[in-house]
């Protein structure tokens, strides 16, 4: 099974860049989406549906911000959509899909790059999303989260760690709660393979492509596997060469 995840920064922008062909050379079996910034009506979603990926769609109720999606080959048994607390599925942040014993969940996790106000709230988010999870593995240990998490776990996995230490992303609060997040039960797949590579899936659009082509980035993006299917992890891998976004999509393979 092949899994695929990208932040596309606004699905619009990013099908003006030929999303949809790239997709038909991937052929993931599940692509998850974040960013979308945009409702189904407002873009040609029968793209996707024409090379027949199930799509389910979930906006933020703010027109052209954030947003996540899923997209199947296989129709799953059950869907849900939010985590059940307003302030945060108002926002269009967590999409889950079950496929017999296995979820899996497309999340984008709150930046806090805007100031105090939304650090605090991504902060909030975090804790109440380690919760959540904490107790879904009960019910569904079988899962894999995919999507854009805004946080840098280790020094690697920043091109400037030192520079960046008072940085929203890269926060020692941060950093710890990505830990305590992995504690109850979850693994980080690209790490889980390649325990030393440097390869990052986002870089600022500040000044041009200048800095996504010296290779200046934060690996932000993840794929977190369950300890349940940490065992069937195949392969793992950022995909550099698609330039749809700021960000690149993330990829694992599962022995399923």
């Amino acid at each position: 099974m092949k899994i695929i995840s990208y932040n596309v920064n606004g699905i619009r922008a990013s099908m003006g860049k030929n999303l949809t062909g790239w997709l038909v050379q991937e052929k993931p079996d599940i692509l998850c989406l974040q960013e979308i910034k945009a409702h189904p009506d407002q873009f040609d979603t029968y793209l996707f549906e024409m090379e027949g990926y199930h799509c389910y769609w979930y906006p933020a109720q703010k027109k052209g911000y954030s947003g996540v999606a899923i997209l199947s080959k296989q129709k799953p048994d059950n869907v849900v959509y939010g985590m059940g607390h307003q302030p945060y599925d108002d926002e269009g942040r967590m999409l889950r899909a079950d496929f017999g014993d296995m979820s899996f969940i497309s999340l984008y996790l709150p930046s806090g790059t805007s100031g105090d106000e939304r650090q605090g709230f991504k902060m909030e988010f975090c804790n109440y999303y380690l919760d959540y999870i904490k107790n879904l593995l009960k019910e569904r240990p079988n899962l894999v989260i995919s999507g854009d998490i805004n946080i840098c776990h280790h020094p690697i996995d920043i091109h400037d760690p030192i520079g960046n230490k008072k940085s929203s992303g890269f926060l020692p609060e941060e950093r710890e709660w990505m830990s305590r997040f992995l504690e109850i039960g979850m693994v980080d797949s690209f790490r889980y393979l390649y325990p030393d590579k440097v390869k990052y899936s986002w870089w600022t659009q500040r000044f041009g492509t200048k800095i996504r082509l010296a290779n200046k980035g934060w690996r932000i993006d993840y794929h977190f596997v369950s300890n349940a299917l940490k065992d069937k992890i195949e392969e793992a891998d950022l995909l550099n060469d698609a330039w749809h976004s700021d960000h690149c999509p993330i990829m694992v393979e599962l022995a399923i």
